[in-house]
């Protein structure tokens, strides 16, 4: 099979021919350029009304880069026409393989941006031997393309956190699906304010937000606020990690206080090299540190009962009745106001103040995948990672876009990647 052939399987262009092949070396290795012609009678296509058209004259011929083949550079040669339409003028044809200026065919460009979900922009650009902007410019055109054509109909559950993206205190609010049959990244807002939560029911629009019946977040105290603005009839469940990350940091800050003051007062710092032997789940904890912990237990410090109550808490999330959580949360946030710890006392009164935003947890439990939120800002840090960081807002929106937004792909594309 000649590679016209095969060229005309994977790539059909109606209305033009495949034609000569020339293999050149270059110092970058060898490079294919296969020559591109019009079918005989066929007249070219107005770019500006889409109409056939007479022919004007031709332009110099331009290299479209397509899909590498064997290693090999491939680039596609076309000497392009001008028509003489009615309504638009002399302008352009319009080509099946590109659009406009750019330099790179359809089938190149999404062929860029599947690789670029798996490898960084730069490692793309290195194994193809191209630029970062054009691996750039190709994940920004599927991205644009991909918003354009999705389904926003039927969103049911709904989650939003930050993400920390820049130093100096950099955010981004991340809004995201969560019902069972679709997670997917829906919307990405500048900062971690009520205006950057309001633009995603702006954008998704009064019918469809009508239609959400739970919305997962943490305590922050300007989501709360545009959660009871734009989507009061929806259940509002605080995210259980948010609770327990809360949680640890009132363990943390108890036991980072106890040990100043035994240092303070000359004793033995038992709480020293301890920080993740608390905060881990039990059912973590390896062999050598469960024989510690069982040490650290035997000892009376207010860190110990701090951890005594941490493991009391964690039962809150098996109950299935809404009636019985609620008494084990009044129970426990009764001793932990009697136990005298600070830190402990401060979290239980954020619970009491979030009473029922936590009670709806149970109440949604089953009607959205509860731990998805989280999952998706790991993801979303390790798109940053591997990136090395973003240099603009705009990267950083297009990068978490395309990895995160199961965003849907043209149905004629051909190099695809499952």
């Amino acid at each position: 099979m000649r590679l016209q052939s095969i060229l005309r399987q994977v790539q059909p262009v109606p209305g033009f021919v495949y034609g000569r092949v020339d293999l050149r070396p270059t110092r970058a290795g060898p490079q294919l350029e296969v020559q591109v012609r019009p079918r005989a009678g066929a007249r070219a296509i107005c770019s500006g009304c889409g109409k056939k058209r007479r022919g004007y004259d031709t332009l110099r011929p331009r290299r479209f880069e397509f899909v590498p083949l064997w290693g090999m550079v491939v680039f596609l040669l076309y000497t392009m026409r001008r028509v003489d339409c009615p309504r638009c003028g002399v302008v352009v044809e319009m080509l099946p393989w590109a659009t406009g200026k750019s330099p790179m065919t359809h089938a190149y460009t999404w062929f860029l941006a599947s690789w670029a979900k798996l490898l960084s922009w730069q490692e793309t650009a290195r194994r193809f031997r191209t630029s970062w902007d054009a691996v750039f410019r190709a994940v920004e055109h599927a991205v644009q393309w991909g918003l354009e054509h999705r389904n926003l109909d039927g969103i049911q559950s709904i989650g939003v956190d930050e993400l920390s993206w820049k130093k100096r205190h950099k955010y981004l609010t991340l809004v995201y699906q969560l019902d069972h049959g679709c997670r997917r990244l829906l919307h990405i807002a500048q900062d971690r304010r009520a205006r950057s939560f309001h633009s995603f029911f702006d954008m998704l629009g009064e019918e469809r937000t009508k239609a959400i019946r739970v919305v997962a977040s943490d305590m922050w105290k300007a989501f709360l606020n545009v959660v009871r603005a734009r989507c009061g009839g929806a259940l509002h469940v605080l995210d259980r990690f948010h609770v327990m990350q809360l949680m640890n940091k009132a363990i943390d800050k108890t036991r980072r206080e106890e040990v100043r003051s035994l240092r303070a007062a000359g004793r033995r710092p038992y709480l020293t090299k301890t920080r993740w032997l608390l905060l881990k789940r039990s059912k973590n904890l390896k062999r050598t540190e469960r024989g510690r912990l069982r040490e650290l237990v035997q000892s009376n410090l207010r860190t110990v009962r701090a951890y005594l109550l941490k493991e009391q808490f964690q039962k809150l999330w098996r109950y299935r009745s809404l009636a019985s959580a609620t008494r084990f949360l009044e129970d426990w946030t009764r001793q932990a106001m009697r136990s005298r710890i600070e830190p402990l006392k401060t979290f239980a009164r954020t619970l009491r103040k979030h009473r029922y935003e936590l009670q709806s947890w149970f109440m949604a439990r089953s009607a959205f995948a509860a731990g998805a939120t989280e999952g998706f800002n790991n993801k979303a840090r390790i798109t940053t990672k591997k990136a090395y960081g973003f240099r603009t807002y705009k990267h950083a929106e297009i990068a978490l876009y395309h990895a995160l937004g199961n965003l849907p792909e043209p149905p004629w594309l051909t190099h695809r990647f499952c």
